[in-house]
């Protein structure tokens, strides 16, 4: 395989160069049919937003052009098979779990995994098995899945199908990868990543290990997140020795996946690929780079905490992703999402996320010192302006929540709906979550518990985007009768 070589977009600029008469859908017609569309986003980019044709391929059965981007795609990530996903790794940590578990199938997961993940057991009827991942109570932020806990689990139900591991956690935390994944091989389970933070730990060096030289199974990759495709894009890797066929894998997505492949969404995975196949260890090394100087000099403020490597204890923080720029706050008396929202409203600077202690930037080869320089000053005047040495003690962590029915039974059960402040004792029918970063408070089989309340209750008054209810307002809740 060639890795020069982008088989979907060199074969989308011979299709805009053979100026086809379009026939077919979309509508827009190469954008003669929506001129202010085109105006806003181009003329190239509407003369590729097409449909399946022999020319392109067909992303539900592909047999040419897109089927030799998938094997150039799996060669540069060192998987069996590559499939384009163009559902969001939503799609593709769904597609994991629905490839190896059916319904009444258990599956070891830790509870800090995104809304995505709960979403497949309540589509698919599978059981989840809770490890609870470690907590850092002064920064109030899970952590990694510690092996002598997935051992533990494994020993009481020997019967699971998976162990589901998320590795990096959004703040950067990386779980023993290769240990669980020998751990849950040699008891017959298979290795479900979602690596969806990680598409970096395939082509830097000394990064914390990816999902594929671990040895597991599978693994959900969001190119768009740090791998420069396009929003919506992701990658949905098979290891080499999972045992997994193509054909099952693929009928699995197509179950859910859409039909018209977005070959905008199609065509930046192949260019992202190529990009850091090429070049990957020398954008890696300028990511690192910047995070490191942004650490260091937000650290020099005082006051603020940017954490790495020294949090690293050889267990469930077993490595850490230094490419993360997470900044603990409290301490100069602001909540994260109180900074988050002081440097969008007052600087202008977009942040990943903001939440009860932390803010996280997300690093990426398109960061430039100038802005790395304007964040820095940004939080150095939030400090000097702002901070609020009466609230540093608050003290609201990470709560492991109680496991009462499986998320499929309590999302369809009999429902009954509560004030949510009034709901106490009852067990949660519906997700309440911050959003990013999308890790539920609460989530359909969990009893809601006063603690749990307070969290939520200091969330919404601290200004988190909370969502996950059917109210919007996240007043009421469904509980089971």
């Amino acid at each position: 395989m060639n890795q020069l070589n982008a088989p979907i977009y060199e074969a989308l600029v011979k299709y805009n160069e053979n100026r086809v008469v379009p026939f077919d859908v979309p509508g827009h017609k190469h954008g003669k049919g929506n001129p202010v569309l085109t105006q806003f986003l181009g003329q190239t980019c509407m003369n590729v937003d097409v449909n399946s044709m022999k020319p392109l391929d067909n992303l539900c059965h592909p047999v040419s052009v897109i089927r030799q981007a998938e094997q150039l795609a799996a060669e540069a990530f060192g998987a069996g098979h590559c499939f384009f996903m163009v559902n969001g790794t939503t799609s593709s940590v769904q597609s994991m779990i629905l490839s190896v578990c059916k319904e009444g199938d258990k599956i070891i997961m830790p509870r800090n995994v995104h809304r995505s993940a709960i979403n497949a057991l309540i589509i698919s009827g599978v059981i989840p098995v809770y490890v609870d991942p470690g907590v850092n109570r002064h920064l109030g932020i899970p952590l990694g899945m510690s092996v002598k806990n997935v051992e533990a689990a494994i020993r009481e139900n020997p019967d699971a199908k998976a162990v589901f591991v998320n590795n990096p956690t959004y703040y950067g935390i990386c779980s023993d990868l290769r240990s669980i994944t020998a751990l849950a091989h040699s008891h017959g389970m298979k290795v479900l990543v979602d690596e969806a933070h990680g598409t970096h730990l395939y082509f830097g060096d000394n990064m914390p290990v990816n999902a594929m030289a671990a040895g597991a199974d599978m693994a959900a990759v969001s190119m768009h997140k740090t791998g420069g495709s396009l929003t919506q894009s992701s990658f949905l890797l098979v290891g080499k020795d999972s045992g997994l066929t193509e054909g099952h894998v693929r009928a699995v997505i197509n179950l859910t996946q859409t039909t018209s492949g977005s070959y905008l969404l199609l065509s930046s995975l192949d260019i992202s690929r190529q990009y850091y196949a090429l070049q990957g260890k020398d954008l890696c090394a300028h990511m690192l780079r910047n995070a490191d100087y942004a650490r260091n000099e937000i650290n020099r403020i005082g006051g603020y905490y940017a954490y790495a490597d020294e949090l690293v204890n050889g267990d469930d923080i077993f490595a850490f992703d230094r490419t993360k720029l997470s900044v603990y706050t409290r301490d100069i008396g602001l909540a994260g999402i109180e900074v988050y929202d002081m440097l969008r409203d007052l600087y202008d600077i977009q942040m990943e996320l903001g939440d009860i202690g932390n803010v996280l930037a997300i690093m990426s080869p398109g960061d430039r010192w100038k802005d790395i320089e304007r964040l820095v000053s940004a939080l150095a005047e939030i400090k000097r302006r702002y901070s609020d040495a009466s609230m540093a003690s608050i003290d609201h962590e990470y709560i492991n929540p109680q496991i009462k029915v499986s998320p499929k039974a309590a999302f369809y059960g009999e429902q009954e709906v509560l004030p949510i402040m009034e709901s106490a004792g009852r067990i949660s029918c519906e997700f309440v979550m911050c959003y990013p970063p999308g890790i539920p408070i609460i989530a359909p089989g969990e009893l809601l518990t006063p603690e749990i309340l307070e969290n939520i209750d200091f969330s919404k008054k601290r200004g988190c985007f909370m969502t996950g209810t059917e109210d919007m307002k996240i007043e009421y809740i469904r509980v089971l009768k």
